[in-house]
Parts: structure tokens; sequence; C-alpha cells
């Protein structure tokens, strides 16, 4: 299980294992760039690192369970050994599962769960993150609808705690930005974030496309590269609205950030 510090918001390390990832895809393929770039995020003040081997990037190829394993457990058991917190960004239960066993403490899943993967996640003694997506990587920004995003979205992720029926300190909720939702639906949910309080509360928002397209254009978005102030502003403004952890490529701006505010709301009801 994860411990996030209690005086301040956690910062969680994006590891993308993956060719095809939007912002740093093969970068870190190989297992010693991987650990190499971990200890960097650690030392950049990382509280726990998300290991991923399968992008869901809009439009992104699904991989096979043996592939997405191959890619992520190496790095997973190098680092175990090491002795750093680590999270496993996953769909499949099974892979879940051997991570678990590899000494992986927290399971990132943006498929909004499974019985199979509550199965794994209820029979071990991990952190769950249960993220709203809204279709698949390969449809989800086809004409995103709703009615009421902040009721829909936060709604599905409430139901789906109850279901689980973990203790909420194991259970972490994240809107998932940029899963099946335009500019401004992601502009909502952040806007009105601290409805979800009460549950843990992760928000990813590094380098994505709205910020892109609200620096520049919904047309010509300002490239990846480009685009990590306006990632650490929507950051700061998650803190704000009360969560507990955000997911992130630039940690050390993050980092810093956490802890500034940290101490700015330490006599407040901020954290």
């Amino acid at each position: 299980m994860f411990h996030p510090p209690a005086d301040r918001c956690a910062v969680m390390g994006i590891l993308n294992v993956t060719p095809d990832s939007f912002s740093d895809g093969g970068q870190y393929m190989s297992r010693e760039r991987a650990v190499m770039h971990a200890e960097q995020m650690l030392e950049s003040g990382a509280d726990l690192l998300d290991v991923g081997g399968e992008s869901t990037r809009p439009g992104a190829t699904p991989v096979d369970l043996e592939e997405e394993s191959s890619r992520i457990l190496p790095v997973i058991q190098a680092l175990a050994i090491r002795g750093c917190p680590l999270s496993i960004d996953t769909t499949k239960p099974e892979l879940a599962r051997r991570a678990i066993l590899e000494g992986a403490c927290f399971v990132n899943d943006v498929s909004g769960g499974s019985e199979e993967m509550f199965q794994v996640i209820t029979s071990s003694d991990v952190s769950y993150a249960i993220m709203h997506a809204q279709g698949t990587p390969q449809t989800m920004q086809i004409n995103p609808n709703y009615c009421d995003v902040c009721q829909e979205v936060f709604g599905m992720l409430l139901r789906r705690v109850q279901e689980l029926g973990l203790p909420k300190n194991r259970v972490w909720v994240d809107p998932g930005i940029g899963f099946g939702k335009t500019t401004e639906h992601n502009l909502e949910l952040l806007r009105n974030l601290e409805q979800l309080t009460g549950h843990p509360v992760l928000v990813g928002v590094s380098r994505k496309a709205m910020i892109g397209r609200i620096l520049r254009s919904e047309e010509n978005p300002l490239p990846v590269a480009e685009r990590g102030a306006g990632t650490l502003a929507l950051e700061v403004v998650a803190m704000m609205k009360g969560a507990r952890m955000v997911r992130t490529h630039d940690v050390r701006p993050t980092a810093q950030a956490s802890r500034v505010l940290g101490r700015l709301l330490e006599s407040s009801s901020g954290f």
C-alpha cells in the first residue's frame, strides 16, 4: 500500500517503457535507461514511480499481455531491489498480479476497473486508482459527449469505489483528464475537483493536448515539449482543489510546487 505524505500533494513520476507514448515514447525502452530515469525522478522529488508498458494516447495500438509484461516486469524487478515505491500502469489483471508479486504497491488502472481486476486488488494490500474514461484509447476522442460531465464522471467513480468495497485510503479516484473529454470538459472537471474530496484524488494533466490547445489553438496545438509551464499551472490548480497526488513527466518543478503549496496551506484545511 502506498502512503502519501500528510503535509502536501504526492508526486507520481511517469516512467513509460513504450515506443509510442505521446510525449516520451521510445526514450526509456531499455532497462538501463528506464532505471537511470527512475533514479533521476526520485532524486528530483518523486514519491511514487508509475511504470507503464502500453500507450493510452488517443489512437494507440493495444499491446498483448506478454509484450506488455516483457517491457514492464524487468524494470519493476530492477527498481524493487533498490527499494523504489512503484506503481504499475496497466488495465490487465494478470499483469497487475505479476507486478504486485515483484514489489509494486500501487495499481493505476485507466479502464475504470473490472471484476477480475477487483479480485486481484482485494486479494492483495496494494493501493488502487480507478480512472474514468469514455471509450477506449482507439475511440475516446471521437466526439466525446456528456449531459453533465461532472455529475457523470464523479458519479461513475464513486459508484466504482462502492462496488470495490475497500477502505477509502486504499482506493484513489482519477477523473481521467483527456480520456474521452474535450478541452472544456477537462477544465470543468478541474474547476469542480473538490466534489471528490473524501476520497484520495489522483490527477494527470502532464503535457496533454488540452494544454497545447489552450496555449495556441484547437487546430494547431503547442508542441508537447513546450507545455511545461501550462502543465504546472494546472497541477497547482488540482492541488488547491484537493488532489492528493499528481502524475507528471516533469518531476522537479511539480515536487517544488507541491512543497511550497503544502507549506502555504499547512495551517489551513488544505492538507
